[in-house]
């Protein structure tokens, strides 16, 4: 039991997630409220890193679920993160995006959710997307050659500074955008403004990038194209990412190169063998056989080999199919009683209980609401008490 589960809501997962899963929901929050995606979402942006720095640190998460919040010492702190920016950059493998960032333009990442069939079988998408390229008309200057000059207002930062004094000798620095020259800090007459890019010296058009999605890829790999993130002038354009999104899959869940599921069946075929057809991810069916006389009981886990996810790289190599069976009992009724004695001598004897005198025999029922005091919850299922009365 944990104290509280602030960090765990925030990344819409229970305190008894995985590694995996912690780290699935973290990504495809990061990357929906990121600020280059929701400028108006900083602060959630900020709720969700620092969620995830602590619950990502085993000896954080372990203080967090044991002492709460203020059990962390500094709080909000993020440690050797100094921003939430910084965790996302380290998360999704762009630590040295510091030193690139007055060199190249910023990566673009783009999550596709993918079907687990796809991902077995491998396919090809074509991505449809609006990038931002210099302007061929002006070659990124924003007009004519030698018109363009730079901005006296704000001597070409973009951003004028202005300077108050208060009280006591105290001066406040203020910063706003530049008004004259539009944040860009260069100024040119309106004659001899670009016609194709208005003076902003890009311009945005359209783009379709093949994604090739290949057997066996994983939920968030990331498919990187480099280059192909926005251009701006003076700057290498930064790279196109990516990100996979494996989707639920109502019959199989996927673990590392194994592929789960499960299955029911009656109580005659647990005891008398059976053969049951599922259909798998490339659509061959598939016949599962249980020959007669291997009993199968419930909660039994068995295994078809190489019929997992394909190998990353080396598809011709697979995993297992993991297929955990539950037997279904019939319902009561479901014989005659004058028919059991029959059945009773095709199955493996009952034990057989003596009744001394002085104990007392009882009858199981069933659980009803006003029971509740009389009730235990043991693994979830709930079981009736029963007392043994010895008699004196």
């Amino acid at each position: 039991m944990v104290k509280e589960t602030k960090y765990y809501d925030i990344l819409g997962i229970s305190p008894q997630a995985s590694e995996s899963e912690l780290k699935k929901a973290y990504r495809k929050l990061a990357l929906k409220y990121h600020p280059d995606k929701n400028p108006d979402s900083g602060d959630k942006f900020k709720e969700i890193s620092q969620a995830y720095e602590v619950l990502s640190d085993a000896k954080k998460r372990d203080t967090y679920d044991r002492l709460g919040e203020e059990g962390l010492t500094g709080g909000g702190d993020f440690g050797n993160f100094s921003s939430p920016m910084d965790i996302f950059d380290m998360f999704f493998g762009g630590g040295g995006r510091r030193r690139d960032r007055d060199t190249k333009t910023k990566s673009v990442y783009y999550q596709i959710k993918i079907p687990l069939e796809e991902l077995y079988n491998g396919s090809v998408r074509e991505l449809a997307i609006g990038k931002d390229v210099v302007c061929s008309q002006c070659q990124g200057i924003g007009g004519k050659q030698g018109s363009v000059r730079k901005c006296d207002a704000c001597n070409g930062s973009g951003v004028q500074v202005q300077y108050r004094q208060h009280m006591m000798g105290l001066i406040q620095q203020i910063q706003s955008p530049c008004r004259a020259c539009g944040t860009t800090g260069e100024i040119f007459r309106e004659k001899d403004r670009c016609k194709a890019c208005k003076g902003q010296k890009i311009v945005n058009e359209p783009k379709t990038l093949e994604v090739n999605i290949e057997k066996g890829m994983e939920d968030g790999q990331k498919i990187t194209f480099m280059g192909e993130a926005d251009q701006q002038p003076g700057k290498e354009p930064g790279d196109f990412i990516v990100v996979l999104d494996e989707e639920e899959h109502p019959v199989f869940k996927r673990k590392g190169t194994d592929l789960i599921m499960n299955m029911e069946i009656e109580l005659v075929e647990a005891l008398c063998g059976f053969r049951r057809p599922i259909t798998h991810l490339d659509d061959r069916t598939l016949v599962i056989t249980r020959h007669p006389g291997e009993v199968l009981a419930h909660g039994d886990c068995k295994v078809v080999l190489n019929e997992g996810m394909p190998q990353y790289k080396n598809p011709y190599e697979k995993g297992r199919l993991i297929i955990n069976f539950s037997v279904k009992f019939p319902q009561p009724g479901f014989l005659d009683p004058s028919r059991l004695p029959s059945l009773a001598t095709l199955l493996p004897p009952a034990k057989e209980v003596p009744v001394e005198d002085g104990v007392r025999e009882v009858d199981l029922t069933d659980i009803s609401p006003s029971m509740g005091r009389n009730m235990v919850s043991i693994n979830s299922k709930l079981f009736a008490v029963v007392d043994m009365v010895i008699l004196a």
